[in-house]
């Protein structure tokens, strides 16, 4: 009977304490919504610009299309700013510290930093993830998403190529007196991306990830437009071609020449002759399919197949030369 009782009370007090903090997490809510336009930068004297600091956090390369120049790669960014409207006293709400906004909707401001060379359909293609505020007015926004960005891709060093690809972010509406975009650093004080929870790709191969932060001015207007720049240095592995195109092309050459020692009066010196013509059919169609509609790397491919092709041919006809003559001169003998 006690302990039935003693449970009822601790029952109802723990009810209580839910309830306590339910209340007070809405009036929370409701006092800083209170008078909150969403249209207004969250800054106390208008002609002071609000700082803005961006992070990126790479997660995986997706796709390095050389055909349509267009990089695929999954991330995070992080903005984060402060907004004085939105602090509070913990001791006054229950001792809430943080609370989330949804990012979908237009309770608060927030900035529109976009991908300036974005390649993707929706152009933004980030996800709205909450928007997380602590009680000194702090608020960090992490939306995650797949990036798929323009860049310029030379393969004329294929397979051996380095490619390096900008990420430019900036605010689409907002120049730099309004938002004053910059760079949050790492905890070591560099400026780059974020490769702590990066999976590593098979293909390519992450060099450095350089930012760096660009003010540019244009002719139509006096203020500057702050840019955070990203750049992606990426390298291909070469054991995958060095194994399927490299070394074949190699021992197919090396049998061209081999071709040479022959006696000229040995039966099989023109079909040996004839094979690394043939053979080099394999290697130079993987060449080409693998590089696309690529028009920098093309021009060397086209320029690659026409030497390797005259070469092969040109082997080919002073073997039936060499052949010939030494035909010629042996029945001249008989």
């Amino acid at each position: 009977m006690i302990f039935n009782w003693v449970l009822s009370l601790f029952l109802v007090i723990n009810s209580l304490k839910i309830g306590s903090g339910s209340v007070a997490e809405t009036k929370l809510f409701t006092d800083l919504l209170k008078g909150y336009n969403p249209l207004e930068r969250p800054v106390q004297n208008s002609s002071q610009p609000l700082v803005v600091k961006i992070k990126l956090f790479l997660q995986q390369i997706l796709d390095v299309d050389e055909k349509n120049q267009i990089v695929s790669v999954n991330a995070w960014l992080s903005y984060t700013w402060f907004d004085h409207k939105l602090q509070w006293e913990p001791k006054k709400y229950g001792g809430i510290q943080d609370i989330r906004f949804p990012g979908s909707s237009d309770h608060i401001w927030k900035p529109d930093v976009l991908l300036y060379n974005s390649a993707a359909e929706d152009f933004d293609s980030t996800f709205k993830s909450n928007l997380l505020t602590y009680h000194t007015g702090t608020v960090v926004w992490i939306p995650p998403g797949v990036l798929k960005f323009v860049c310029q891709l030379d393969v004329t060093w294929f397979p051996f190529d380095d490619q390096v690809c900008e990420m430019k972010f900036g605010s689409w509406t907002f120049h730099g007196y309004a938002i004053d975009l910059q760079i949050d650093d790492d905890t070591n004080g560099t400026q780059s991306m974020d490769l702590s929870t990066y999976l590593v790709n098979g293909e390519w191969q992450v060099i450095s990830t350089n930012a760096k932060r660009i003010v540019s001015f244009y002719k139509c207007c006096p203020e500057p437009y702050p840019t955070v720049n990203y750049y992606l240095h990426i390298r291909r592995r070469t054991l995958y071609y060095g194994f399927n195109l490299i070394i074949p092309s190699l021992l197919i050459s090396l049998m061209a020449i081999l071709g040479f020692m022959f006696p000229p009066d040995a039966g099989e010196k023109i079909t040996l002759g004839k094979i690394p013509n043939s053979s080099m059919f394999l290697p130079n169609t993987c060449v080409f399919l693998c590089r696309g509609d690529n028009p920098v790397g093309n021009r060397f491919l086209l320029e690659y197949g026409l030497r390797n092709d005259a070469a092969n041919i040109g082997s080919s006809a002073v073997n039936w030369s060499v052949s010939k003559f030494m035909d010629l001169g042996k029945e001249g003998v008989d």
